[in-house]
């Protein structure tokens, strides 16, 4: 908007005085709270005492209304503004009032009601199940498949001589993160070390396999046995003699496991 095309509107800017500013910290220059008396007056005011009062009174109100509205429909047909128009085609389905369903038929409620139709459908579903295959197994009278790294009840096992593999070097010890595993070891007539104890609390284990992993000679293993459950916790804490059993007890089973995950090693 200019003073060309709106030679009411120029008057009135050029009539309004520079707001009163004081020095201050938005680019040396900021308001000052001056009281509501001392502001500029109001533009229709203002009309009366600029150069527009050579006008008639009511002159400089038509002409300042005309301007008004002009610049107010100026505003309102902006070119940016977002045109008129339809929206896309599914772009937003307003529901409908209310759902037209088309009404039971004399037959669907025959055969609902007196030849139970959907009953029978269901009791068919559950004859044509009964003839397929199970798709679960019969445990505990049948098992899964256990993968190679199944890291389940500890044991320690032996030389095919019958001698102890564990030589007492403790990293099991050292490296286990629930300090679970507790070694003493004394040396023999022959010069050889060997475990005098070795206990495992299970309630501690979090079955990590460290253990496994950091025995130089295959000694402590995890078996693939995971139904040990007990009564007591005591029963729950196992000593070398428990151990070496479940060694003894499952060592074809181990030496299968480690041959089948020895390639990956």
């Amino acid at each position: 908007m200019t003073a060309t095309q709106f030679p009411i509107a120029g008057i009135i800017i050029q009539a309004i005085p520079p707001f009163p500013l004081k020095p201050g910290r938005n680019g040396g220059l900021r308001s000052s709270s001056i009281p509501p008396s001392q502001l500029t007056p109001a533009p229709t005011d203002m009309m009366l005492v600029s150069p527009a009062r050579q006008l008639p009174r009511a002159a400089a109100a038509s002409l300042f209304t005309a301007a008004r509205a002009t610049s107010t429909t100026t505003l309102q047909t902006r070119s940016y503004a977002t045109p008129a128009g339809t929206s896309p085609s599914k772009f937003r389905q307003n529901k409908p009032a209310e759902w037209h369903q088309d009404p039971e038929r004399a037959s669907d409620k025959l055969g609902k009601y007196f030849l139970l139709y959907e009953m029978a459908r269901g009791m068919y579903v559950n004859l044509e199940q009964f003839f397929r295959p199970p798709y679960t197994i019969y445990y505990p009278f049948e098992k899964g498949p256990i993968s190679p790294r199944f890291r389940g009840e500890h044991a320690l096992r032996r030389y095919p001589s019958g001698e102890e593999r564990c030589i007492a070097c403790k990293l099991c010890e050292a490296i286990c993160p629930a300090q679970a595993i507790t070694i003493e070891a004394e040396e023999r007539a022959d010069g050889s070390r060997r475990t005098t104890r070795y206990d495992i609390d299970m309630t501690k284990c979090i079955y990590c396999g460290f253990c496994e992993e950091s025995c130089p000679v295959d000694a402590i293993v995890e078996s693939p046995n995971a139904e040990y459950a007990t009564e007591t916790r005591e029963e729950l804490l196992y000593n070398k003699e428990k151990l070496l059993a479940n060694g003894d007890k499952w060592e074809p089973e181990l030496a299968a496991m480690i041959r089948a995950d020895a390639p990956y090693r």
